[in-house]
C-alpha cells in the first residue's frame, strides 16, 4: 500500500516508546524473521523511531529493542 505524504504529515507524532512498541509487536508477530515487506515495515518504523528520539520526545530511551 502506498503511502501519502500529506497524509504523513498530518498524522501526530508518535513518542519514541509508542514506536517502539509497535517494533516490538512486528518481531513478535514474524517470529523473528521478516520477510522483505515486513522489513521495510521494520525501516520505516526505526526511522520514524529516530525522528522521536532526536525530537526529543519523552521517555524514549536506548534503542529500539524487538521481542526476543
Amino acid at each position: 500500500m502506498a503511502t501519502n505524504p500529506a497524509s504523513e504529515t498530518r498524522r501526530p507524532r508518535r513518542t519514541a516508546d509508542e514506536v517502539n512498541e509497535e517494533i516490538r509487536a512486528l518481531w513478535l508477530r514474524c517470529g523473528g524473521r521478516l520477510s522483505t515487506e515486513q522489513r521495510r515495515e521494520y525501516q520505516r518504523l526505526v526511522t520514524e523511531w529516530a525522528a522521536a528520539e532526536a525530537a526529543g520526545q519523552p521517555e524514549g530511551h536506548g534503542s529500539p529493542t524487538r521481542a526476543a
